[in-house]
């Protein structure tokens, strides 16, 4: 296996070049485990490190290595690197960090195509699928629905879930999976294409370290259940991990998110909500809020059943929660000027002294 395995591009290798990197080892995070993570050349794979300078310079979590990335790094004995630059990146899946509201927590970058996995049985939320597509749609990532575990439900249950889907949005693709008879696998593998990467993201329990254990055709990832007593998934998957398949395709395993809040990227909710905003446009004022304003075109669409009110009442939850962001992220940034001017002053002020 080489670096064109695991999804180099002429591009990565055009950024090495512009930016006399080309004399450091490059490669690709495929672990990642709490600030340590394993980068594979093709190869060979390594344990690997940042550089306290790249630790410094990070203006957020965000700007460390995440699982899918790019890195240059230096390499200084047969298993062992030190990361020194993340490449550029064409995507990153992303949400906002967990009890640290105005974050963003990276799930994995480089991503091409993502599969939401939702369970028929007991997960499946129209709600929450919305926000995985926000998500997706908000960096470029083309997201394919794959609804699991459709054998355990009757042919009525999957109709219904069918009809919803449809009655949210008829563009979105979706797969039926069933990871026990393989039922839909084959649909999964056709979208996979060699040298793209894609990632399994959805809740725990919903089948994701199971369908890439049918894709591997071996299991490596450990799989989880439904709890019985609270209905959820249990958290299996620890970890964000990589794998190349034999079809030369390139996919990631994350671990079940309950939480899933979207971040300041607005043009990911324009496209999963594009019905309401393209009636907006019709509202008499541009800036109507869609909650009681005179003309407003959305609030007469919802009376005529047009829009569904389900999927309305999720937009403007997502649009308040959207918004709370971008004000927390300002704020920070208005805080962190502060900060660094009172800094500098402190230091203007002893050179004076010194004077």
């Amino acid at each position: 296996m080489n670096l064109s395995d695991l999804g180099f591009t002429k591009e990565l290798s055009d950024y090495l070049n512009d930016n006399n990197l080309s004399d450091f080892a490059t490669g690709r995070v495929t672990q990642e485990h709490r600030e340590r993570y394993v980068v594979s050349t093709g190869d060979n794979e390594y344990d690997a490190e940042i550089t306290g300078n790249l630790r410094f310079s990070a203006g957020t979590r965000a700007d460390f290595p995440a699982v899918g990335d790019w890195v240059s790094m230096v390499i200084y004995d047969s298993e062992k690197a030190i990361i020194n630059r993340v490449l550029p990146r064409k995507s990153v899946l992303e949400r906002q960090a967990v009890g640290k509201f105005g974050e963003v927590q990276i799930i994995s970058a480089n991503i091409d195509v993502a599969f939401i996995i939702q369970s028929i049985t007991n997960n499946f939320s129209i709600n929450r699928l919305e926000r995985y597509l926000t998500i997706c749609y908000s960096t470029g990532i083309e997201p394919v629905v794959v609804i699991s575990k459709i054998d355990l439900a009757t042919r009525t249950e999957i109709q219904d879930t069918i009809n919803a889907l449809e009655r949210r949005d008829k563009r979105v693709k979706f797969i039926l999976l069933s990871n026990i008879t393989q039922s839909g696998l084959d649909q999964i593998v056709d979208v996979i294409e060699n040298g793209k990467t894609y990632c399994a993201i959805g809740p725990s329990g919903a089948g994701k370290s199971t369908l890439i254990n049918n894709l591997l055709k071996k299991d490596v990832l450990k799989t989880g259940s439904i709890s019985r007593s609270t209905n959820k998934g249990r958290h299996v998957t620890e970890h964000r991990e990589l794998f190349v398949l034999e079809n030369g395709g390139i996919i990631i395993d994350t671990p079940g998110m309950r939480e899933l809040g979207v971040t300041e990227n607005e043009e990911g909710v324009k496209t999963t909500f594009h019905e309401i905003f393209d009636i907006a446009r019709m509202c008499r004022f541009p800036d109507c809020r869609h909650t009681g304003e005179t003309g407003c075109a959305v609030a007469d669409a919802l009376e005529k059943g047009s829009i569904d009110r389900d999927s309305f009442d999720n937009f403007l939850k997502i649009q308040k929660e959207q918004e709370r962001f971008q004000t927390t992220v300002a704020e920070k940034r208005k805080r962190d000027k502060i900060f660094g001017k009172m800094i500098k002053n402190y230091f203007r002020d002893i050179k004076k002294n010194d004077l």
